[in-house]
């Protein structure tokens, strides 16, 4: 048991008057199964009890649970409340799970990126839980007139043994919501847990499979108009003229006109990077009839900086990997003696295209603005930003502007960029009505903030003993380099150089899953393969040997990696996919990669068929700390192995004079169901560690593994992503 003060974060704590009537609750408690009986599910509460930011109690003992995070398909509105029924001690059939909208009150961090909700989560979903549980017992207490330190409680029942008496925790809720809030509680030891390391099925699961209304883009109000938007063709352009007469003699339109989404003086966040603030708007009854309209503008773009090529583009990267930095990002001993002496030295270039984020769900957001205030509604990673960024180009109180975030059809890093969001409001103010504005896959596919493009070249020199003795990597990319400078190698290696080229564009980019890591693990981990194949040696022994130094006597004092745990996933891996036992027709490559806090190896079985690679097996060892819900963990574990491979295979942005060449699917490649592995099989490390990052890390070892199983399967390496541009893997 550890005890926690809970003025860790005070303000999530803060006692709520009681709160009468039904309130509103988005579902009922069904997570028993999936037709719960009577005995299963209690009437709803006619009396709700707020105790906390994070949760309310009936009167009846059914307990809403807040998910303060966007839902991006990572399952948090499942996990976060789990975290909070654990350490309140309740039935987990007994809880109600309400998505939260934006409430800078009671949460802090209602962020979707980075694979950090629950690892920045943690200790404050504990201290919910566990304080409520404080304040029923000592309620109880009260009433009983017993020592607080006499009662348990379990599953949402307070018991005292010694006079064998019982309440449930609705019994109590309207005392316990009056208590003092304590200043220090207990949190169970892992061992004791009951709900957190058990599977538990996604609370939105019955409403997906009915299609009720869960996403943005099933948002309707009375009223509602619907709007879309119109950018230049190409980047470097911008808006010369513009003729709608024939759309606004269309049925239906209401209005079609310009905004602009970066008014002059006002100060943006990171997220409202968007390279085409001015937008030509269509505003109509129905999505057909503002389609349509769209269709019949003309527009006349004239261009405003140089349009750029694909050609271009990777000219000047080709250019600038060959050119060293002015100072490099980390150097450990002396590299440049090192593979002077060096007997052999291995030197390889990798690269990697822009990619689309290609969420299923396309962008969009509902905004209902009046002179008095802002509704917002919608699939958004970033609200908290986006809360700022309205308040502004309203020119409102933010104390007058609500968000309510929406489950999302996916992300991918695409809706950290609340841009359609901000949109939106502005479009609800000129027209002085409800709307919601809607992308066409079109439009958001050329609409930019891709993964940006990559280019790395590694060096590593080996001494007559086939020994690792200097290792050296320089990588530049579209508005930022690859390189983690302080990643594995680095801290294995005597000699070490790290490097960083940026090269500036008018196309935007921006976070696309495990940005950086989902090109640099990739590119490092099928060098490394070759360099073990160089030196002679099995390519998980070469790296647990680098892992061993690290762990025995590091270089360099900033290694921002723990090598055992590293080591463990690989040692764990190599077990349980029995490496190096003989498999014929079956070829392997094999990946260790740590990002988002988290530890991934992998190993990737493939095997040939009329001439064509099919992917058999992927093994997967993951060491994320403890795992809320295995189910879902491994859903997410599985999600990014697929998700990786595909994009490794198939996928690639390319531009011709600034305009996008893809727009939609038919010229965009995706991996198709009969690409996707036959099998995966994932383990988890277990330990007690905080958790860490699930949504990011499997995706960046697997192109490696992937990478590495390619060459021994079809006798040749890959340097170039997309792998397949002609070639179809078999289903």
């Amino acid at each position: 048991m550890t005890s926690i003060k809970t003025t860790y974060n005070r303000r999530s704590f803060l006692k709520a008057s009681t709160a009468t009537g039904g309130g509103l609750v988005l579902g009922f408690s069904w997570l028993a199964s999936c037709s719960p009986t009577a005995e299963q599910v209690k009437a709803m509460p006619m009396e709700w009890f707020d105790i906390n930011g994070f949760l309310k109690i009936g009167d009846n003992g059914i307990v809403t649970i807040m998910s303060p995070n966007p839902e991006i398909g990572q399952n948090v509105k499942t996990a976060m409340p789990m975290i909070v029924a654990e350490e309140l001690d309740v039935d987990w059939k007994d809880v109600v799970v309400q998505q939260a909208g934006l409430d800078l009150k009671h949460f802090t961090r209602q962020v979707a990126g980075g694979s950090q909700s629950i690892r920045k989560g943690w200790d404050g979903l504990r201290m919910a839980g566990a304080t409520a549980r404080q304040m029923l017992v000592q309620a109880a207490a009260q009433q009983w007139e017993v020592d607080p330190t006499e009662i348990t409680t379990r599953a949402g029942m307070i018991i005292h043994e010694q006079s064998d008496r019982e309440l449930g925790y609705g019994e109590v809720a309207s005392a316990a919501a009056s208590i003092q809030v304590p200043e220090e509680v207990n949190l169970k030891s892992p061992k004791d847990f009951q709900i957190i390391g058990t599977s538990q099925k996604n609370v939105d699961g019955e409403a997906i499979v009915l299609g009720k209304p869960l996403f943005g883009l099933d948002t309707d109000r009375e009223g509602m108009l619907i709007a879309m938007i119109a950018h230049p063709p190409a980047f470097g352009m911008k808006m010369k003229s513009l003729d709608a007469s024939k759309a606004l003699a269309m049925s239906g339109i209401k209005d079609v006109f310009t905004i602009n989404s970066k008014p002059e003086g006002i100060e943006l966040t990171w997220s409202d990077n968007n390279v085409f603030p001015e937008l030509v708007v269509i505003v109509g009854e129905t999505t057909w009839q503002t389609m349509k309209a769209k269709k019949s503008l003309k527009i006349e773009w004239e261009s405003d900086t140089e349009p750029e090529s694909s050609e271009q583009h990777e000219a000047t990267l080709a250019r600038l990997i060959k050119v060293d930095a002015k100072e490099p990002a980390r150097k450990d001993g002396d590299p440049a003696a090192a593979f002077s002496k060096a007997a052999k030295v291995i030197e390889r270039t990798y690269s990697a295209p822009f990619l689309a984020h290609n969420t299923l769900e396309p962008m969009n957001f509902f905004a209902h603005v009046t002179a008095e205030k802002a509704e917002l509604v919608g699939p958004i990673q970033t609200p908290e930003n986006l809360h700022k960024t309205v308040s502004k180009v309203l020119d409102m109180d933010p104390e007058n502007v609500s968000i309510m975030m929406t489950r999302m059809g996916g992300g991918f890093g695409r809706r950290l960029y609340g841009h359609f969001g901000t949109e939106a409001a502005l479009i609800s103010q000129k027209m002085n009505a409800p709307i919601k504005l809607i992308y066409t896959r079109e439009d958001d596919m050329t609409q930019g903030t891709y993964r940006p493009s990559y280019k790395v070249k590694y060096r590593a020199a080996l001494d007559e003993e086939n020994n690792l003795v200097a290792f050296h990597v320089r990588g530049v990319g579209t508005h930022g380099s690859p390189v983690f400078a302080n990643r594995f190698p680095a801290g294995t290696v005597d000699h070490y150089l790290a490097e960083n080229h940026t090269k500036e564009s008018n196309i935007s980019t921006g976070a696309w899953r495990a940005p950086r890591s989902n090109f640099i693990a990739g590119a490092e981990q099928a060098f490394l393969d070759e360099v073990a194949e160089i030196a002679g040696k099995d390519p998980i022994d070469f790296r647990l040997a680098l892992f061993d130094k690290a762990i025995k006597d590091p270089v360099g004092k900033d290694n921002d990696y723990d090598a055992a745990r590293y080591a463990g996933v690989l040692t764990l891996i190599k077990e349980k996919a029995k490496w190096g036992t003989p498999m014929p027709g079956v070829y392997r490559g094999v990946s260790a990669y740590f990002c988002h806090n988290s530890y991934v190896a992998q190993v990737v079985d493939v095997i040939m068929e009329n001439d064509h690679p099919k992917i058999k097996k992927v093994w997967c060892a993951v060491d994320c700390g403890i795992v809320i819900n295995p189910g879902s963990a491994r859903n997410q574990i599985e999600g990014g192995i697929v998700d990786g491979i595909g994009h490794a295979m198939y996928s690639a942005m390319t531009f011709k004079n600034g305009s996008p060449e893809q727009s939609n699917f038919d010229k965009y490649r995706l991996i198709r169901h009969a690409e996707a592995p036959l099998e995966i099989e994932t383990f988890f490390v277990e330990n007690e560690i905080h958790p860490t990052g699930l949504g990011e890390p499997s995706l960046p070892p697997v192109i490696g593994a992937l990478s590495n199983a390619l060459a021994k399967a079809m006798g040749e390496r890959f340097y170039q992503q997309p792998f397949m541009k002609e070639r179809r893997v078999l289903g």
